[in-house]
């Protein structure tokens, strides 16, 4: 978790939603990504969906069995579909979501053999989120 905090500092030194995450397969590091819908102009580039798309290219299948997918952030719908395609063992992520987290729309979005753990570094990911749309509003009271 401490490496997607690294990815989400990343994405906020960027300008984006400060979120993370890495895809570990056995130990190994897969992947390692943080939002860049702003950067990409592209609304399905969620830090998830990156990790996704290069750990399968790295494993040359679109399955991640054995893989633990570690987020700042509870994934959104889009990005639980995706998971669910993808069927990774285990989903570890830091903060709920209570407004745009998949749990919102019922636990059954994942794939039923996809384990789910959440808390790890909750405070770390939470305080890094609440900074960021801190200096937003502050940015944004400036320009009127």
């Amino acid at each position: 978790m401490k490496l997607a905090l690294e990815e989400a500092r990343r994405a906020m030194e960027a300008g984006e939603i400060p979120i993370g995450c890495v895809l570990v397969h056995r130990m190994q590091l897969l992947s390692r990504s943080h939002n860049q819908t702003q950067q990409l102009n592209d609304v399905t580039a969620h830090a998830e969906i990156i990790s996704i798309s290069s750990a399968s290219q790295f494993l040359q299948s679109k399955y991640l069995e054995n893989c633990t997918l570690y987020v700042t952030l509870e994934p959104c719908p889009m990005c639980a579909g995706a998971l669910r395609w993808a069927r990774p063992a285990r989903l570890v992520y830091a903060a709920e979501d209570p407004k745009m987290g998949y749990l919102r729309y019922g636990s059954g979005m994942l794939h039923p053999s996809t384990r789910v753990a959440f808390g790890l570094m909750r405070e770390e990911s939470a305080a890094l989120l609440r900074e960021f749309f801190q200096r937003k509003r502050e940015l944004k009271s400036l320009k009127r």
